[in-house]
């Protein structure tokens, strides 16, 4: 992910995926030059920084620097392959967002995904206590997995315009977090 910043909503699904899959490690890998984005992301070593600010807190996880340090796009099935060449034998899982798995057909080589991983798509509860659909996706993907999430309503979007207007976002991020974006003057607008 861009984890630009990270926030909560993060960190729960980590929390989730460990519980529900029973995972021995998580492997958290901000992106380095995500090519799937319209603006350009804070700089590598801040959001690594704030990674590990955030997933402290998160017994198992391990923030990885590998796509901050290659040259040209990050592409995530470059690092699956590499992981599963580190780690050979091991089950892998790929966690991403709703938002993510609604555009996972646009990724550079999707379909070569679900051999390297089971693919574990965030839903989060809707107002009805429905969670999200994916039928679609998964007549594409097989194993397709849904992490069932608590209702966390927050973005990285939001978090960023609220520091450049200058709101809090003290219920959104840690603690650590909030302190390292106004001591590093992240997102402000001027």
């Amino acid at each position: 992910g861009a984890f630009d910043p990270p926030h909560l909503g993060h960190t729960a699904l980590a929390q989730s995926a460990i519980s529900q899959l029973g995972l021995q490690r998580l492997v958290v890998v901000p992106t380095g030059h995500a090519w799937h984005k319209a603006r350009p992301l804070t700089d590598a070593k801040h959001r690594l920084r704030m990674a590990e600010l955030a997933f402290s807190s998160v017994p198992g996880t391990y923030v990885d620097p590998r796509e901050t340090l290659r040259d040209g796009p990050s592409y995530t099935v470059d690092t699956l392959r590499e992981l599963q060449a580190e780690n050979p034998g091991a089950q892998l899982y790929l966690l991403i967002g709703e938002d993510q798995a609604q555009r996972l057909r646009t990724w550079h080589h999707w379909e070569q995904l679900p051999a390297l991983a089971i693919i574990c798509v965030a839903a989060r509860a809707d107002s009805s206590g429905a969670y999200g659909r994916f039928d679609d996706l998964a007549n594409d993907i097989p194993g397709l997995t849904v992490l069932h999430m608590p209702p966390i309503a927050v973005s990285a979007t939001d978090i960023r315009q609220r520091v450049a207007s200058g709101k809090s976002i003290a219920t959104l991020v840690f603690e650590p977090v909030a302190r390292y974006i106004d001591q590093h003057l992240l997102y402000r607008s001027d």
